[in-house]
């Protein structure tokens, strides 16, 4: 393909469009940002004068360094922020929400933000190889690497994504069925469904930026807990269950990034405290990983 000649150029990068796209918004995490990324890959390619033996490598290297330079950018940003003020990427003027909801949910909202967690090799890394099945010999050029780094980026990548749960399987499942259930009645607005699912005693504590104003710190008993869960209603709505440093938990998360970290202590099948995570330092100490499939 001539990428002198206009119309062969536009025909061919339409059909890789739906692949490039894809592969941005794994590596970016916002539609907007993705379709950025994807716009100025054409640019670059209707700009182009000489031949392009392998378009498709071509286009997925552009895509993906533009894609380590928005992350890098983020990264960046985030140092400056100071703990008040967090740093939060736009989401672009003119980006439909629900559009950007959906197109989370078909990627897996849960992938994602552990995707967010990861540096931006690393990210990059893993999406490629992962993700994608791009050979390590053709990723390391574009985070100027050796192919054996690119390797252990990757890997360290995958451990953080898919890092074990730290209890056994059968308390798994217990520990998983009640924050599932809890998440739920929030999410509905079900005062009986969150009574069932904490313990009479039950302990809340949280950061006082994942409180309304008037909201106390430390809450105690059933019907308290239940009753201020529900004013956190539509927080409850978003929430994406994970693992948290290896126990099921929940993650609420924004254009930018992670907002709020649940951590919960079950007793039995029931929830006998939970913790609600938003200092920036103390979200960053979490360690965040995808929840192994059920059997």
């Amino acid at each position: 393909m001539r990428a002198e000649q206009p119309q062969a150029s536009a025909r061919a990068f339409e059909q890789r469009r739906d692949r490039l796209r894809g592969i941005a918004y794994r590596m970016v995490g916002s539609a907007a940002e993705a379709e950025d990324a994807v716009q100025e890959a054409w640019l670059r390619l209707a700009g182009t004068a000489t031949d392009i033996a392998d378009l498709d490598g071509w286009l997925t290297t552009v895509v993906s360094r533009i894609c380590l330079d928005m992350l890098r950018a983020r990264t960046r940003r985030a140092e400056v922020a100071t703990p008040d003020t967090p740093a939060r990427a736009a989401t672009g003027a003119g980006v439909d929400p629900e559009a950007e909801a959906l197109r989370a949910d078909s990627v897996g909202r849960a992938l994602l933000i552990v995707l967010g967690t990861l540096g931006p090799e690393e990210r990059v890394a893993f999406v490629l190889h992962d993700l994608f099945a791009v050979p390590f010999a053709e990723i390391a050029p574009m985070l100027r690497r050796t192919p054996a780094t690119t390797k252990k980026l990757a890997s360290r990548a995958r451990l953080r994504v898919h890092a074990p749960a730290r209890i056994e399987s059968t308390e798994l499942l217990a520990h998983r069925a009640a924050v599932t259930a809890f998440a739920q009645a929030a999410g509905e607005g079900d005062l009986g469904g969150l009574l069932a699912v904490l313990a009479p005693d039950v302990v809340r504590t949280a950061d006082p930026a994942a409180l309304s104003p008037g909201m106390a710190v430390a809450v105690r008993g059933a019907r308290a807990v239940a009753e201020g869960a529900l004013a956190l209603r539509r927080r409850s709505r978003d929430a994406v269950l994970v693992l948290v440093d290896g126990r099921p938990g929940l993650v609420v998360a924004g254009a930018g990034g992670v907002d709020f970290v649940v951590t919960f202590r079950v007793r039995g099948e029931q929830i006998a405290a939970y913790d609600v995570a938003a200092a920036p330092e103390r979200v960053a100490a979490l360690t965040l990983s995808l929840l192994p499939e059920q059997p």
